[in-house]
């Protein structure tokens, strides 16, 4: 599989989206309007000089983190596990780079993130074969004949796509029935393969980092802390501050049906479906399991809860 390695930081991108610039444009022409306008120049001064110093904060701590920023904490190892004392002792070493409102949590948090993208110093990336061209959305659309967009309907032509298109799903229904058979292969060229279930194992929570195995009928998902710890603790996978200390729960129902329980302030996803706080959700093999941006593949071990179904079954028969 290749990637492709952004040269830009996800701070750079979203700070020069479109949105963005036109988000500014609009603060810059409001302010504009405030400086010429005495009365509400004098109101919005006074409303801003009565703000909290904790809501000061909050906005400045929003701040996008700067190149020079962000190339101190691409200097830690992405394999190493650095703690707040880390991030602290590297803003008393460099106050005049870092921002007045970073705090070592914030500069972690973002550690966390350039780790995901893969744009710490120690990560690399395979790039893309030569003469492959990545474009961008304004490529793509110079590329574009607008003369061909504004020519008529041609009912041959679309006769002849229609049959085309007809062709190629029954082909991808094929595929797809194939695909287990070539899932063999293909891990054994890419050298992933699907975990080895022992006879305790129920079920894996795969990740891209990590992957926590089921051993037990219910366990908890979430966020652990030193005062409360939980079965999984998703932020080894990620950057997990939007999840709640405790988001879910897993549980095992006699039949050999798996469940997952959000009580999280946000909604899991199962599979693109949001299952929202207080629901429930069957999960089935292979499903994906997406929860504040951290996507996991839920593996079943099918031997074991064949075995587990078969007890049950004659439990209920004596």
């Amino acid at each position: 599989m290749q990637f492709y390695r952004p040269q830009t930081s996800p701070a750079s991108i979203w700070g020069s989206s479109s949105a963005v610039a036109s988000h500014c444009g609009r603060l810059k022409r409001g302010g504009t309007r405030f400086s010429y306008d005495p009365v509400i120049s004098k109101l919005a001064w006074q409303a801003m000089r009565q703000l909290h110093p904790e809501a000061i904060a909050a906005i400045q701590s929003k701040a996008l983190f700067s190149q020079a920023e962000e190339a101190l904490l691409a200097k830690i190892s992405s394999t190493s596990q650095p703690k707040l004392e880390t991030f602290l002792e590297l803003l008393s070493k460099h106050p005049h780079v870092f921002h007045s409102a970073r705090t070592p949590k914030s500069l972690l948090v973002h550690w966390q993130l350039l780790k995901q993208y893969y744009l710490l110093e120690d990560q690399t990336v395979q790039p893309l074969p030569k003469g492959d061209q990545v474009l961008n959305f304004s490529d793509a659309e110079q590329m574009v004949d607008d003369v061909k967009l504004k020519d008529g309907r041609d009912e041959v032509l679309e006769h002849e796509l229609m049959i085309s298109d007809r062709h190629q799903k029954k082909e991808i229904r094929q595929l797809e029935q194939e695909l287990p058979r070539w899932q063999v292969l293909v891990d054994n060229i890419t050298g992933m393969s699907m975990p080895d279930f022992d006879n305790q194992t129920l079920a894996a929570l795969r990740g891209r980092m990590v992957r926590y195995l089921m051993r037990s009928r219910e366990i908890t998902l979430g966020r652990a802390t030193k005062d409360k710890p939980i079965d999984i603790d998703l932020s080894l996978e990620g950057p997990a501050w939007k999840i709640s200390r405790k988001q879910g729960i897993i549980k095992l129902k006699n039949n050999g049906d798996f469940l997952i329980a959000n009580e999280g302030r946000r909604p899991i996803y199962i599979d693109g479906r949001p299952v929202l706080s207080g629901s429930k959700w069957k999960l089935n093999n292979n499903s994906v399991v997406e929860i504040a941006g951290l996507r996991f593949v839920f593996l079943i071990n099918l031997e074991l809860i064949t075995l587990i179904k078969a007890e049950a079954a004659k439990m209920t028969q004596q």
